[in-house]
């Protein structure tokens, strides 16, 4: 019932449209001298063609970007009889456009006398926009030197986002024996032999980005147990003095001499 209505209500505002008008039968939509994939930062036209259309100088074009209008232009063209008309509109690319749709919209504003709501024709097909950019990474900035112990677990990122997706290649210092093309280099335990600089080349077909990683490894430190000071004690012998034993000698006989002497 729904569609019976609708092409009721197309019949008869075409046959209220006096004999000089002609709505628009075709609206498609491309870049202008271009395709294919677009290119971040570049600027391209879009280009919208309105075919069969009279009076083109009632005529109202919207381009779309997704759900968002970028610009309206209307003709300056005051031919009555059916044209086809072209309208463009710049645009400057950039990666948050890659994936999104283009398209756009004509209005035939006929005033008060013409049908009511205006006619309107927007494009059969949309362009989906792919637009092809530079590794950009997605990791902060990351200290100048990682200064890390000896045994410690290493981790360098630099994870990009690019279209074509970015390759990874990384060169290590001559020591280390660690090849690897991922976005992240993992050391499990660090060796002394893993200390210098790391390189990280990020890179597709549209550009590239370096980050560099300069790595400190510091030795473990041997701790060391200190002993109670040792103490010697000397012992010293005593040797008697000849002097005074040779005076106990001489009044030992004194002594005996005058108990004889008294005996006597």
């Amino acid at each position: 019932q729904d569609l019976y209505y609708c092409f009721v209500c197309v019949f008869l505002s075409l046959s209220l449209l006096p004999s000089s008008t002609e709505p628009p039968d075709n609206v498609p939509i491309s870049f202008r001298n271009h395709s294919g994939p677009l290119l971040e930062g570049h600027q391209y036209t879009l280009q919208c063609e309105v075919h069969n259309v009279a009076p083109v100088e009632n005529l109202t074009v919207t381009f779309y970007r997704g759900q968002t209008a970028l610009g309206q232009l209307q003709s300056n063209n005051t031919e009555k009889k059916p044209v086809t008309e072209i309208f463009t509109l710049n645009i400057n690319t950039s990666k948050e456009d890659d994936g999104v749709q283009y398209w756009c919209v004509a209005e035939l504003e006929l005033g008060p006398e013409g049908p009511q709501p205006p006619i309107v024709l927007s494009s059969h097909q949309r362009i989906r926009a792919t637009v092809l950019y530079k590794p950009q990474l997605l990791v902060p900035p990351h200290p100048d030197r990682i200064t890390i112990t000896e045994g410690s677990p290493l981790q360098l990122n630099c994870t990009a986002v690019g279209n074509p997706s970015p390759s990874y290649t990384w060169v290590l210092p001559p020591s280390s024996l660690l090849p690897s093309n991922s976005n992240v280099l993992t050391i499990k335990s660090v060796a002394s032999e893993h200390g210098g600089q790391y390189t990280c080349e990020v890179s597709n077909k549209v550009g590239n980005v370096t980050v560099m990683f300069h790595v400190d490894v510091e030795g473990l430190e041997l701790t060391s147990t200190k002993l109670p000071p040792i103490t010697t004690t000397s012992m010293t012998t005593t040797t008697p003095n000849s002097s005074t034993s040779s005076t106990l000698i001489h009044r030992f006989i004194m002594c005996f001499m005058l108990l004889f002497s008294v005996v006597v």
